[in-house]
């Protein structure tokens, strides 16, 4: 099994010049300083893994660059990782129904952005939870989300660094609302309630650009509403599109790897597994796989 000084040794641990202040390459002397603070800290509680500076960082950027407050989150954090199962959940944890649940939840990775981050698409219009639940639980999707969480940290990102040339640490996402109706969001609102907690508090700072489309009328509107209470951070990573988000989308997708469905060229066959499992993106080349080895899968096609 590769070691973490291995992993982390054998991609760029540097973010791209002019990339957010507070992230690996970009730092003042005040945030090195509350940097080392608090990885010291962290090692005199007795933590050893995961004090690198990119996850440090992220946490730290999650509070502000208060201290006490990023030490607690990381704390909080590790002592889910132990009860949860985290390190050992690709070895624990198979998600043999995946094929069937993307039917009803459509939820999955392909390719990369402008900027080398790996695009995550769910449809949540799509949703069909009878269905779902007659196959799945929620407590099994949580499991999953948990486990492409791990795999976009250990796989998806070090593959992504090493193509992009810098430091690769968040995912480009693009939420499709096409023909969601109230009973449905209202459906699926106990597990999308879940998976933010998890990772809001559990993999801070991941979201790099994150686009709904298709929202419905007055969607915008109610955003706005609500704006003033947002992080403006996070605020200047969300973008609200109509029907018409193609143009929006193609600024920041190559249309080589924008799905067709959404108005770009790439396509999937059904025998490489579909746009829906297929996961296709540079954790799949080899020139970009590490000693990591190449991403896994939950399922078998």
């Amino acid at each position: 099994m590769v070691s973490e000084k291995e992993l982390l040794d054998s991609y760029p641990q540097t973010c791209a010049p002019g990339s957010l202040s507070g992230t690996p390459g970009n730092l003042t002397e005040p945030q090195q300083k509350s940097l080392q603070e608090l990885k010291e800290g962290l090692e005199a509680a007795g933590f050893s893994q995961r004090l690198d500076e990119s996850t440090l960082l992220r946490f730290l950027r999650a509070r502000k660059f208060d201290v006490a407050a990023a030490k607690l989150m990381f704390e909080n954090c590790e002592k889910w990782r132990k009860e949860f199962g985290v390190d050992t959940i690709f070895e624990d944890f198979k998600y043999e129904e995946k094929p069937l649940v993307a039917k009803f939840y459509p939820q999955y990775y392909h390719k990369t952005d402008k900027e080398g981050r790996p695009l995550y698409f769910e449809e949540l219009g799509s949703v069909n939870l009878t269905e779902m639940y007659k196959i799945t639980t929620q407590e099994r999707m949580l499991k999953n989300l948990v486990w492409e969480y791990e795999s976009f940290v250990k796989y998806r990102l070090p593959a992504c660094s090493r193509k992009a040339g810098h430091l690769v640490e968040t995912s480009c996402t693009v939420l499709d609302l096409k023909g969601i109706s109230i009973s449905a969001a209202a459906q699926v609102l106990s597990y999308v309630r879940e998976a933010s907690y998890i990772g809001q508090n559990y993999y801070p700072e991941r979201m790099g650009k994150f686009y709904l489309i298709n929202a419905p009328f007055g969607f915008s509107t109610a955003f706005r509403l609500f704006k003033p209470f947002l992080d403006p951070v996070t605020v200047s990573k969300i973008f609200i599109l109509g029907s018409s988000y193609q143009k929006e989308l193609l600024k920041q997708i190559p249309a080589e790897n924008l799905p067709v469905k959404f108005g770009g060229q790439s396509e999937v066959s059904e025998k490489e597994g579909g746009l829906y499992l297929s996961d296709v993106g540079p954790w799949r080349d080899p020139k970009y796989i590490g000693p990591e080895g190449e991403a896994p899968q939950a399922f078998k096609l």
